[in-house]
């Protein structure tokens, strides 16, 4: 009996550092990139900055997972203040990283976002390769500001974008030059089995969003669109799947004043965050992408399209270049409810066209944006890198 070749990380040990321990798209891809490591036998050790639910998707892959408190980047901190309030917390954060680092015997790093840049300065100072994985892409974010996010960058041994337009922001010229960058496309994990779009819509038309409940993602501009919908003698359902950052209660109050003064109270539910998501998107009939901020790519346009499901996109950044090539995926002008709420009506009107769409759409989303495509490309990319 032979033995089976040993993977290309085989005897090597990866520690990958995430920010928080969620199950949002940048902690879902990362816990998609260590599937890969692990299936080319590297050993895995994952950081967390805090509990949450990634650490028990993490640990039912049998990996060893250290919750260890460090400072993580916020919007809010970018600015000469807020970096300076932020190096004085580094100060005890940094022996512990560094600690960690040698106490595992860590041959590469990978940072996952850009909001980790201290894990990248343990790492250099432990004389560690390490790789930085990018899912931002915060264009509309001052020049200061952005340059302050992204120059730890020029640390890295080398960094993985997660599109060609996380990469076209960040701009890494010197990483760039030494040929230390990679563009590796998000792979998403579709439903278990696709469940077909209705096949007539009887009773209301369900709109579903899935995301953060924040100002910049846009659920707002949903429950607009719905009120729109109703004023064209469309009735539609809208489901609000996810949760605001601590601090953000706020702002789903304004949603739920919002759902109250248009009279939606029966048409709009709160389903809070949920894990997995194949349920809520199989009971849907469209899917709503309407964010306003920056997106570097759009997971939730790829789910949609691995579940058969038309979807209506704001057309800006990665998420036009991850709804490019997608028949059932409608760009409409970004913060506009309604334009939301028009490309919904004509999504309608012509159902068996936009199912039909739908259900190629899945096998081409398959073919292009596949875990198992993505796993081997971000294991070759660490690869390449942490030489």
């Amino acid at each position: 009996m032979t033995t089976p070749p040993a993977g290309p990380l085989a005897d090597r040990t990866v520690l990958v550092a995430n920010p928080a321990a969620d199950l949002y798209g940048s902690d879902r891809m990362m816990l998609e990139a260590i599937k890969g490591l692990l299936a080319q036998d590297a050993r895995v050790i994952a950081t967390c900055s805090q509990n949450g639910p990634l650490v028990d998707q993490l640990e039912e892959l049998g990996v060893d997972v250290r919750v260890i408190g460090v400072p993580i980047i916020r919007k809010s901190m970018l600015s000469p203040r807020g970096m300076v309030h932020l190096a004085g917390t580094v100060g005890s954060a940094l022996p512990r990283m560094r600690r960690l680092i040698r106490d595992v015997c860590a041959d590469i790093v990978i940072a996952n976002t850009l909001t980790l840049p201290f894990w990248t300065l343990a790492a250099r100072s432990c004389r560690r390769p390490v790789i930085v994985y990018v899912h931002e892409a915060e264009s509309s974010l001052s020049r200061a500001a952005r340059t302050l996010l992204t120059a730890p960058l020029a640390l890295a041994h080398g960094v993985v974008f997660n599109s060609e337009t996380s990469r076209a922001v960040c701009m890494p010229r010197t990483l760039e030059r030494r040929g230390r960058v990679r563009v590796v496309l998000n792979g998403v994990a579709g439903p278990p089995v696709t469940r077909p779009p209705r096949g007539r819509i009887e009773g209301p038309a369900r709109l579903l969003f899935i995301g953060r409940l924040s100002p910049r993602k846009g659920p707002d501009l949903l429950i607009d669109a719905a009120s729109l919908l109703h004023g064209m003698g469309v009735e539609a359902t809208v489901d609000l799947v996810g949760d605001v950052f601590p601090g953000y209660e706020w702002y789903e109050d304004q949603l739920r004043a919002r759902v109250r003064d248009l009279g939606l109270e029966e048409k709009v539910r709160f389903r809070g965050f949920r894990s997995p998501v194949w349920n809520a998107i199989g009971d849907a009939d469209l899917m709503v992408v309407p964010s306003r901020g920056d997106e570097s790519f759009g997971n939730v346009v790829i789910e949609s399209l691995l579940s058969a499901r038309p979807v209506i996109v704001a057309d800006h950044t990665g998420l036009r270049e991850a709804a490019s090539g997608f028949a059932g995926a409608v760009r409409v002008i970004p913060d506009d409810a309604e334009a939301i709420a028009e490309a919904a009506r004509d999504l309608l009107r012509d159902w068996n066209g936009s199912r039909a769409a739908a259900v190629a759409d899945a096998v081409t989303a398959r073919a292009r944006l596949g875990t198992e495509l993505f796993q081997g490309e971000f294991v070759r990319a660490v690869v390449e890198l942490g030489r």
